[in-house]
């Protein structure tokens, strides 16, 4: 082999950012264990991060718009009615407009449910102002957008550590580090620059659950994410757009903690990984190319980055977006809304007992399993009616990368596989898009170990795999469709 191609994406990119810092004292609460209820000051702002891509030819295709949030979850009605909004007002296809959270658990539960609860009032006014918020980013990158080329790159960051540990000694299962179990460390980043070389903007592909930050911080915060954009930013001097990549069984190291040095300590982590990876990019538009020997003692073989070829630069710019909705059955146990009503309702007498007798241990106890129930409740209510759950993603062969937008929490065997299939092909996983549900999605070897992503799961086992292989098909035809 005497070249090495970096893969590559060529289009139209834009850009834009907004702090959506909620105001002090709205609900907060996001731990069953926790025993505060509004948050208390800020940690970190959170933000939003939009990326507008447009083909370079607009009769291959019509635009994108990624919206990043530092929010853990959004209810699917709230994701849905942001979506059409954007739709309407920028005119791009409401399928082409993909809202991914970065899954931060220090931002607060931000659900209409909780307006009831102590800080509960603010969330409506917050979330009325998200959807203008975004129309107003997506003006600005449509202004700013410009050609540009997307440069991909590979590397390594050991933060993510398996998370679902086996307490022996207690005979369960237990969601926190697991030193023995498999942990994904791949980094996927890129840097999308402008046809002068300039950056517009990177991007940060990884999975890892920012749970640094658990029931004893009170601060609203993005969690370890915060800290990353931050590093990266300072030294790149352009927004960083991260992606959350399929952590079900993934979560820093050292976390389920309440101090934010801890969390920014993860995220200094990530980020200076990161601009390593970034640091190994060549010139858009290159390969690097052995360029014969020189004669100096011993002979020496030289490289150079060198023009790609007309054929080559024409493939970067494919684009072929496609919608695939799969069927996932869901699990036969599945619990139901009247059982788990009366489970709830027995936590609450429990509680005021607890309360009454001055039990601080019994009563985070309570308060942890009426939290458990109000989730589970809030999932069923949202779960689409019948036996099947139609999960919706959509795919794009985007120049020489796969770009994946996958509702839910997947395993990380997800991304593994599908990168493992594809290789050398970027393969860009962003969860936790367009919706949360259907939940955790684990593989069929997890069922039945009594971990807390398996209990709650809605879909049965094999989901994960079924979904897998169907992903795979439809990518194998969008790819045999653009073959030469």
């Amino acid at each position: 082999m005497n070249r090495v191609k970096t893969p590559q994406s060529r289009c139209r990119a834009g850009v834009a950012r907004r702090d959506i810092t909620p105001p002090v004292g709205i609900y907060h609460r996001m731990w069953g264990a926790a025993l505060h209820d509004q948050a208390t000051g800020v940690h970190r702002p959170l933000e939003a991060t939009l990326l507008l891509l447009e083909p370079e030819d607009p009769a291959t295709g019509e635009a994108l718009i990624v919206v990043s949030l530092d929010h853990c979850i959004l209810d699917t009605v709230e994701l849905c009615f942001i979506r059409e909004s954007m739709a309407t007002m920028t005119k791009v296809p409401y399928q082409n407009i993909q809202v991914t959270l970065s899954h931060t658990h220090g931002s607060g539960w931000m659900s209409r449910t909780r307006s009831d609860l102590p800080g509960g009032e603010m969330i409506g006014p917050y979330l009325d102002l998200l959807a203008p918020t975004l129309y107003v980013l997506a003006v600005e990158a449509r202004l700013r957008a410009e050609s540009a080329s997307i440069v991909y790159g590979f590397g390594r960051c050991n933060l993510a550590a398996h998370r679902d540990f086996h307490d022996v000694e207690r005979g369960i299962y237990a969601c926190g580090f697991n030193p023995d179990g498999p942990a994904d460390d791949t980094l996927l980043v890129a840097r999308i620059q402008n046809t002068a070389g300039d950056s517009i903007a990177t991007l940060v592909n990884y999975a890892c659950h920012p749970t640094t930050l658990a029931w004893e911080n009170t601060l609203i915060s993005p969690d370890w994410v915060g800290a990353m954009k931050e590093v990266i930013e300072n030294e790149e001097g352009v927004p960083c757009l991260f992606l959350q990549g399929a952590s079900g069984d993934l979560g820093p190291r050292e976390g389920f903690v309440g101090d934010t040095a801890v969390a920014d300590r993860n995220g200094r982590q990530v980020g200076f990984a990161a601009l390593s990876t970034l640091a190994t990019l060549p010139p858009a538009g290159t390969e690097f190319r052995y360029a014969g020997p020189v004669i100096s003692g011993a002979t020496i073989a030289t490289w150079k980055h060198q023009p790609l070829s007309e054929s080559d630069l024409r493939a970067q710019t494919t684009w072929r977006w496609e919608q695939l909705t799969v069927q996932l059955p869901y699990r036969a146990d599945l619990p139901t809304i009247e059982q788990t009503t009366a489970e709830r309702e027995h936590w609450i007498a429990e509680e005021s007992f607890a309360r009454e007798s001055g039990d601080q241990n019994q009563l985070r106890i309570c308060r942890a399993q009426i939290e458990q129930r109000t989730r589970q409740l809030t999932r069923l209510n949202a779960l689409v009616p019948g036996r099947e759950y139609p999960l919706t993603l959509r795919i794009g062969i985007f120049g020489d990368a796969i770009w994946l937008f996958v509702p839910g929490e997947l395993y990380q065997v997800f991304q593994t596989t599908l990168r493992d299939r594809f290789a050398p092909r970027p393969v860009v996983v962003a969860t936790l898009t367009n919706d949360w549900q259907p939940g955790y999605i684990p593989p069929a070897s997890t069922y039945g170990h009594g971990i807390y992503q398996e209990i709650i799961a809605a879909t049965a086992p094999g989901c994960l795999e079924s979904l897998i292989d169907e992903i795979t098909s439809r990518l194998e035809s969008m790819i045999q469709k653009d073959a030469p």
